[in-house]
């Protein structure tokens, strides 16, 4: 009996749905707005859940190719959460063990998940954010090297690639090379800076803007605050036109209003994102704004702000302040 041809359109695994998400468009935040259209790429729409899951791929691909990734060894890395949740999908889809070193405040969704693909979790200091699941990677690489394959996601340059030859080329298309600003958080950098340098390429005049929490101490899981974090290898911090600074409490309020609104169910990191792209649509005219959208928001529905009111005062905006910094240095 003949077996019969796998139908070419159909993935060959999980890891082959990834990328190709949609913009959706932000009606209801353009109210009072100068014809500015605002769109977010809904990176929630990758099989594991967030943007992570493009470099992640990327990252093991490369690991394979290059030798560096055999069926002996542990995939192992520091993260908050959306890329071990990747590497666990595709390390079940690939036949990978995968060993993630997690801060321990992490939302019981995002353990949960990461327990359901069967990867290995070592809860790190709370206090010490992404930066103590960072040392206790390397320590754990350190002394033992051969055990493990070490994508080192923060320093990985095949992190902001994926981006540079997936995501930006998918949003110029997207929007017919109509785009005049676009708008992303800093965690690892890596969607920003792979973005970001696509698309300057593609026009240098597009406005590149990046989002961080505007203070050490934030409840903005998978952003870092730059100036009091240990810098990503890869963080080029003279791409961006402007640095904008978001407070915990208004990227809630912009995350609530996400859902309520326009029936968003993101993450707490898309309202930031959201709540600095909107301080730059209020500022402008006759642009074409694209805000990346990282995850969903079912990883963070035990999270209590949800049930406080969401704050609807002022057209296409929200709370205001913070700061944004200048381009080339950042300097205020």
């Amino acid at each position: 009996m003949s077996v019969a041809a796998r139908d070419p359109r159909t993935p060959a695994s999980i890891v082959d749905l990834i990328g190709n998400t949609p913009l959706v468009r932000l009606a209801s935040f353009e109210a009072g707005l100068r014809n500015v259209e605002l769109h977010a790429k809904a990176e929630w729409q990758n099989p594991g859940g967030s943007v992570k899951d493009r470099p992640a791929a990327r990252m093991i691909a490369d690991g394979e190719r290059t030798g560096r990734l055999t069926r002996d060894k542990i995939i192992l890395d520091a993260t908050s959460g959306n890329t071990g949740i990747a590497y666990a999908m595709i390390g079940a889809a690939r036949g990978f063990r995968v060993r993630l070193c997690v801060p321990e405040n992490v939302t019981p969704e995002r353990k949960k998940v990461l327990r359901a693909f069967g990867a290995e979790v070592i809860f790190t200091n709370p206090m010490e954010g992404s930066d103590g699941a960072i040392t206790k990677a390397r320590a754990l690489y350190a002394a033992n090297p051969e055990l493990y394959f070490y994508p080192d996601q923060y320093n990985n340059e095949s992190n902001w690639r994926a981006h540079y030859d997936t995501t930006g080329p998918e949003i110029i298309e997207q929007t017919g090379g109509r785009l005049t600003h676009f708008v992303a958080g800093l965690g690892t950098s890596g969607t920003f800076v792979g973005v970001g340098r696509r698309l300057r390429a593609f026009n240098p005049k597009i406005q590149l803007i990046s989002v961080q929490p505007d203070s050490p101490l934030h409840g903005l899981e998978g952003l870092k605050h730059m100036d009091s974090s240990i810098v990503p290898g890869i963080y080029d911090p003279t791409l961006a036109d402007q640095d904008i600074r978001v407070g915990t409490e208004e990227a809630f309020d912009v995350t609530r209003r996400l859902a309520r609104q326009e029936g968003l169910l993101v993450g707490i990191s898309s309202g930031a994102n959201l709540a600095g792209a909107l301080r730059v649509a209020r500022e402008t005219s006759d642009a074409v704004i694209v805000v990346i959208f990282c995850d969903a928001g079912d990883k963070y529905l035990s999270e209590r702000f949800w049930d406080e009111p969401s704050s609807v005062s002022e057209p296409g905006g929200g709370p205001d302040g913070g700061e944004s910094l200048g381009r080339r240095g950042l300097t205020p």
